[in-house]
């Protein structure tokens, strides 16, 4: 499991489509349509470590050529999504036989996500799911993107939903007994193996508001949030419209004011959400703790 799961810095905040058409209005409610920047995605780890199936033995042995190739992928800055996607797509047009294709796809679903391309960051990671049904690093940015691009509204929202939500609990299963990668310090270890947990938790929640089990949306963000030390503004977000729907006024305020001290494209939103929860507090009965 790698140590850096997330960045606060050079990494590119992707925005995706967030429809939260199953809400109904408590006062007034946020325009539905607009953009909301998800987690920063987790790295993926180095072939053989936590989450990463080992080598196929059948795989044809390794030229010089290609062991180049996988090295100029694998030494490309996670934060320089381009030109590993350049690389990651020219290995695989051009050895779709290696041993490495699992590791390449696993580390594109992390660029397209960096890149804001989710179709092509959900194709790939079904495709390295296919190879090792059990990587972490692959499951826990699947199950925050997914529900997160699902409009309530549509045909397949369902679906997607369940998909999504497959991802996030074999994930947290996965990382119950997940072994600490060798070299790797045990402050280090806790910590990476938490922001995959947040990332879980995320997803979930997400998917309980689409179902408007508000409730159980609050339990999960509030989780998410304990765990990860780069809190996500969405995550606050999605917790304050749950907490204003089962009429926690006095907690989604404190949610939206998180929100809106993060700089970006949820910002202006989370403000205008935040003095709306300020006039519901003040003028509407709280329900009881």
């Amino acid at each position: 499991m790698n140590r850096t799961i997330r960045t606060a810095t050079g990494v590119a905040l992707v925005a995706l489509l967030v429809l939260f058409a199953a809400a109904p209005a408590v006062g007034a409610t946020p325009a539905q349509g607009q953009q909301a920047p998800t987690k920063p995605p987790a790295q993926p780890t180095q072939p053989g470590q936590a989450g990463v199936a080992p080598a196929e033995p059948a795989a044809p042995p390794v030229s010089a050529e290609e062991a180049a190739a996988f090295k100029a992928f694998q030494d490309v800055a996670p934060n320089d999504a381009q030109r590993k996607i350049e690389l990651g797509e020219g290995f695989l047009k051009k050895y779709p036989q290696s041993r490495y294709v699992q590791d390449v796809y696993a580390r594109l679903t992390n660029s397209y996500w960096m890149a804001g391309q989710p179709d092509k960051m959900f194709a790939a990671g079904e495709k390295a799911l296919e190879m090792n049904p059990e990587n972490v690093d692959v499951l826990a940015p699947l199950a925050v993107v997914l529900p997160r691009s699902v409009n309530s509204g549509s045909l397949d929202a369902g679906q997607k939903l369940e998909k999504a939500e497959q991802y996030a609990k074999r994930c947290l299963n996965l990382l119950a007994t997940v072994p600490k990668p060798a070299g790797m310090s045990d402050e280090d270890f806790h910590k990476a193996k938490n922001e995959k947990l947040s990332m879980c938790h995320s997803g979930l929640g997400v998917i309980h508001f689409h179902r408007q089990k508000y409730a159980d949306t609050a339990a999960e963000l509030e989780q998410a949030l304990k765990l990860t030390s780069i809190p996500d503004p969405v995550d606050y977000f999605v917790l304050g419209l749950a907490q204003q729907q089962t009429k926690h006024f006095g907690d989604a305020v404190v949610a939206f004011g998180h929100c809106s001290e993060t700089a970006g494209p949820m910002q202006e939103r989370c403000k205008a959400s935040l003095e709306n929860a300020k006039k519901l507090a003040a003028t509407q009965p709280a329900a009881p703790k």
